[in-house]
């Protein structure tokens, strides 16, 4: 997801929708803490007919000094709670213990240079370096170290984009881990930076260089502040930098949009002959447009335009390879000559299948190098060019796979590996050669033999089979005891997929269970699967959730005293959409930089951009199905809630603060029940949280604390250490 931080005002609105305003206090302040005072006024909106009350408007404003008092006290109150709660110390030493530890990246080579992240197990944060190709890991140097950049500011790094020789690096630098970046160059050889590099604007930049690494392609998103954030989206456009030119010089190759609806981006083939941009449409629609630079007349083509599905290109050999869900949900491949990609020389070459749903592809060695999805779980298989199948790479076991990352003219690519129970591994592997072979591994301090992985499949509500993966001790008992913490996204066609999180270890070895249900709105299953959970369908992610966690009840192992869910993003506006409709149903809810307001989500950052996924409130009928499950307008006084525990981060601008902000002080105010409603602000933090590994332990600590605090894992429970004996 994406968006833009800040607050942005409410829009001008037809007369028959104006906001009417007038000032109402509330006494109502039950529950056992001494929450904040939280002013309550009598906001409504009358939209299409319907009264919107939105009481807590106030709180949208993220530079008013009583919003900024408001969520510090608020933050206070919490750590000041959470700090207090049984094994918060243990659970923080254990997790130090976990986290700081050294991790590696797949490596990328560009020339006769290799360059890979790696994080020293002392470091906050992960550092770039370089060696030569044939040099040992141990000759490696430092090219860029965010732990001392910045001064007083947190710099962090969004991503690395070496040149094809490998003597130059664009990289993307933003404060406190934001989306919002600005584009540098550095030179490998002497470390210089110049200025006539450096280029604002750089969110979603993706640079592409040239051949000869004199340059590069980029989407530029405007930074121009008389722009309103909810607009610029539509306002940016790919652009050329020439190394060593101003910015200001760089060439518009590919204009805007116009529709804040939309995102760009750019692409360019290996050899230089071809750039493509992408408009994309949400998350399963895409138009695609060519340029052949070597041509006469290089002028813009369309490859596809206005259809109703996602096209991604590949070129390679003078051809493009379309991956494309068009008569195919869950995606087949076709190639067509590059000097004619007309739909009418478009041919097959991988077709679909019942079984797994085929989510990207690369070209590495001159092969076809597949990531398909079967059951939730990858899988990789290479084709020739052809798309005749050369073999299925050999993995550990179900578990998540990062793609094969490589080049077309080399053999030799790189893939990540993790599941449930093994951290990640990076293998090297030949398309050319049976086998892998290990290049690097994450080593914890833990033994994971004793966990039992399983995949069950469950009823929803309309009788959909869901899959779901449950993660506990083989000796779990089945009597409904277990203290159960269950996750879910269910949306943008993102697919859970098994995925080692050190944090579920001491959970799991304190007597806990873990379970992920692979809800509809995801892309687990193609895109019908996708379709089936978005927009006016939307509800049934929350139906799909909500009947996994009645199965896990029914079949004993939990029960709804000793239940908890968490979710971040779309994942907190399932959870909190989860809690309003089903309160009942859940002990505690750990809620992370939700959506939670999905009468205004628009008005706010670039959100606009998920229109296509969500719908507008501004159309009669989509506004009904929103303002139908907004879980912020379904908080009812009187009712009793679950624990509930926000996570908000301050320098958010993806999803705006103002939903976490909102939701907690309906929460606070509207619920019956003696359970704590808490509100945590993570400064120095983007959407994506901190980037820094002690504010990840601080986070994943008071997250754990609350949970095991809730579901009753307190001091009885069994001793932490995982590790054998």
């Amino acid at each position: 997801m994406a968006g833009a931080v800040g607050c942005q005002s409410a829009p001008e609105s037809p007369s028959d929708e104006s906001p009417q305003t007038s000032s109402s206090a509330s006494t109502h302040s039950p529950g056992p803490l001494p929450y904040p005072e939280t002013r309550r006024q009598d906001v409504t909106d009358t939209l299409h007919g319907q009264t919107v009350r939105d009481p807590y408007r106030w709180l949208e404003d993220s530079d008013d000094e009583a919003v900024q008092a408001w969520q510090s006290k608020q933050d206070e109150l919490t750590r000041q709670y959470l700090d207090d709660l049984p094994r918060h110390d243990a659970l923080a030493e254990r997790l130090r213990e976990l986290y700081y530890v050294e991790s590696v990246s797949a490596p990328m080579r560009r020339g006769d240079r290799v360059f890979y992240k790696r994080r020293p197990a002392d470091a906050e944060k992960g550092i770039y370096y370089w060696r030569p190709a044939d040099a040992a890991s141990s000759e490696a140097e430092v090219l860029l170290n965010p732990n001392e950049m910045g001064g007083d500011q947190n710099i962090s790094i969004q991503g690395i984009s070496p040149s094809w020789d490998g003597k130059k690096v664009a990289y993307m630098v933003s404060v406190n881990n934001a989306d919002q970046a600005t584009i540098k160059v550095k030179s490998v050889e002497t470390g210089e930076v110049r200025e006539t590099d450096v280029i604002e604007g750089g969110r979603w930049a993706s640079p592409a260089w040239t051949p000869d690494s004199n340059g590069f392609y980029y989407t530029h998103f405007p930074t121009d502040e008389s722009i309103p954030k909810a607009k610029r989206p539509g306002k940016a456009d790919i652009r050329y930098h020439e190394l060593g030119t101003p910015p200001s010089d760089d060439e518009v190759v590919r204009g805007s949009t116009g529709n804040p609806q939309t995102f760009i981006g750019v692409n360019l083939s290996h050899d230089g002959r071809w750039l493509l941009t992408y408009v994309w449409h949400g998350w399963n629609r895409s138009d695609v447009y060519y340029r052949d630079l070597e041509a006469d007349d290089p002028s813009w083509q369309t490859l596809v335009e206005g259809e109703e599905y996602a096209y991604n290109v590949e070129v390679w050999n003078d051809h493009f390879y379309i991956l494309t869900d068009e008569d195919a949900p869950k995606y087949h491949l076709l190639r067509a000559p590059a000097e004619n990609p007309s739909r009418d020389n478009w041919t097959e070459i991988v077709s679909e299948r019942d079984e797994g749903v085929l989510e990207n592809i690369s070209i590495v060695g001159g092969h076809v190098a597949a990531k398909y999805l079967v059951d939730a779980h990858g899988q990789l298989e290479l084709f020739d060019p052809d798309g005749t199948s050369v073999r299925t790479v050999d993995l550990p076991g179900v578990g998540y796979v990062s793609g094969l990352s490589g080049t077309p003219d080399r053999e030799t690519g790189y893939l990540a590996y993790e599941s449930f129970k093994q951290p990640r591994q990076i293998y090297e592997l030949s398309v050319k050669r049976e086998g892998t072979e290990t290049w690097s591994q994450l080593d914890l301090p833990v033994d994971t033999s004793d966990l039992e992985v399983e995949q069950v499949w469950y009823d929803s509500k309309d009788g959909t089979q869901v899959s779901m993966y449950i993660v506990h001790h083989e000796d779990m008992a089945m009597d409904g005891s277990t203290p159960l913490l269950m996750t879910g996204y269910g949306g943008f066609n993102v697919s859970l997929q098994p995925y080692f999180n050190e944090s579920m270890l001491p959970w799991i070895r304190a007597g806990g269970a873990f379970a992920m249900p692979n809800l509809r709105g995801g892309g687990e299953y193609g895109e019908k699967w996708h379709k089936a959970g978005m927009r006016e369908n939307k509800q049934n992610t929350f139906d799909d959730f909500i009947a996994a966690a009645e199965y896990l009840v029914d079949e004993g192992y939990t029960s709804s005293d000793r239940l908890a869910i968490r979710g971040a993003s779309n994942g907190g506006l399932l959870v909190s959409a989860v809690t309003t409709q089903r309160p009942d149903l859940f002990r505690a809810v750990v809620c992370g930089v939700p959506l939670t307001d999905m009468v205004r989500y628009h008005e706010f950052g670039p959100a606009k951009i998920w229109i296509p996924e969500y719908g507008t409130p501004e159309k009669k009928e989509q506004f009904q199905y929103l303002y139908d499950y907004s879980p912020y307008h379904h908080v009812e006084e009187g009712t009793e809630y679950p624990a509930f525990l926000t996570l908000s981060s301050a320098s958010d601008d993806r999803v705006h603060p103002m939903h976490a902000r909102k939701f907690t002080a309906a929460l606070q105010w509207a619920t019956d029940s003696i359970d704590p409603v808490l509100f945590r602000l993570e400064r120095e933090a983007g959407h994506g949280g901190a980037d820094m590994v002690k504010k990840r332990v601080a986070k994943d600590t008071d997250t754990l604390a609350f949970l095991m605090n809730e579901l009753g894992l307190t001091s009885e429970t069994p001793e932490w250490p995982l590790e054998e004996e």
